[in-house]
């Protein structure tokens, strides 16, 4: 699929490096055709590295997808220029009053810090709001899945006694949901997490269905009663080394974290981690995109809002 982005994101170039279909901003605008338009919150602290880890993951289809970053208005961010993101990324205020086929919600390093607390929870939770009316199908990612899980339906997070860290197996409750169609029965994808959601306050809810669960890292995925809401607890979009950065990164800092789990071959830190969750990202994206928004997303955007049956 052809990611339509500006001219001059830097992540575009590291895509092109890497062959996938990314189409600049000049080519896009001469195809006349119904893209799909694609809203990302990137609360990530590292911007770069996950604006191309997402676009990857989007890049691996037919079809075309025009993709907005978004900001916080309500947020200075430390690791990011303004400049950067004054270029870049757009604000809330200038998106609002349009329709969107999809929007990703990230994760982001404030998992210990209550919801409340967090310095833009208010502005979140306005975007949160609107995205029921105005966006066919939101992802959510870690953080971004405790915290909608918590806004949408009042799921509490719970703290963990150590950090979740490493890549763990998962597998499918619901062997005909076509967000883990293509999918082996046991499928790996990595968490990165101090708090966890329990499946006991899911299941109450009948509107939510949890599609998939690790032994180890708990509940996996979930998806709302039409799945225009989707919740994923860990971070598919991951490198093959951004466990490994996180590692060193928290061992500079003292706080003595374990080894990521089922990561290093045999526990080893210097030895370079195997990726083993590339194709698990690759189709759940792909079928978020192709089964929850392209498939039933109105062809006139400005019909979002209605019944998605």
């Amino acid at each position: 699929m052809p990611i339509n982005v500006p001219n001059d994101l830097p992540a575009a170039s590291v895509l092109e490096n890497e062959n996938m279909f990314v189409m600049r901003e000049n080519r896009a605008t001469t195809q006349d055709i119904r893209p799909l338009d694609i809203l990302i919150l990137n609360l990530m602290p590292t911007k770069v590295e996950t604006e191309i880890q997402i676009m990857r993951l989007l890049s691996n289809s037919p079809l075309q997808v025009n993709i907005t970053f978004l900001q916080m208005s309500t947020h200075v961010s430390k690791n990011t220029s303004q400049v950067y993101l004054d270029r870049f990324y757009d604000r809330f205020e200038n998106v609002k009053n349009r329709k969107w086929d999809g929007l990703i919600i990230t994760g982001a390093p404030v998992e210990n810090i209550d919801f409340t607390e967090v310095d833009y929870w208010d502005e979140l939770c306005e975007v949160m709001e609107w995205s029921k009316k105005n966006v066919f199908s939101t992802l959510h990612i870690c953080w971004g899945a405790q915290a909608g899980l918590y806004y949408h339906y009042g799921i509490p997070k719970y703290p963990l006694k150590s950090k979740m860290s490493g890549v763990f197996a998962h597998k499918a409750l619901a062997k005909d949901e076509p967000l883990l169609r293509g999918l082996d029965d046991v499928f790996w994808f990595p968490h990165s997490r101090h708090t966890e959601v329990r499946a006991e306050d899911i299941l109450k809810n009948p509107h939510l269905h949890i599609v998939a669960v690790s032994d180890e890292a708990g509940v996996g995925i979930v998806l709302s009663e039409k799945a225009g809401q989707v919740f994923i607890t860990g971070h598919m979009e991951y490198d093959a080394k951004t466990l490994s950065y996180e590692y060193y990164r928290d061992l500079g800092k003292g706080m003595n974290p374990h080894i990521p789990s089922h990561y290093f071959p045999n526990d080893d830190p210097s030895r370079d981690p195997i990726m083993n969750w590339r194709s698990t990202a690759n189709l759940v994206f792909t079928n978020w995109l192709n089964y929850y928004v392209y498939q039933k997303t109105p062809y006139d955007i400005n019909e979002i809002g209605g019944d998605r049956e």
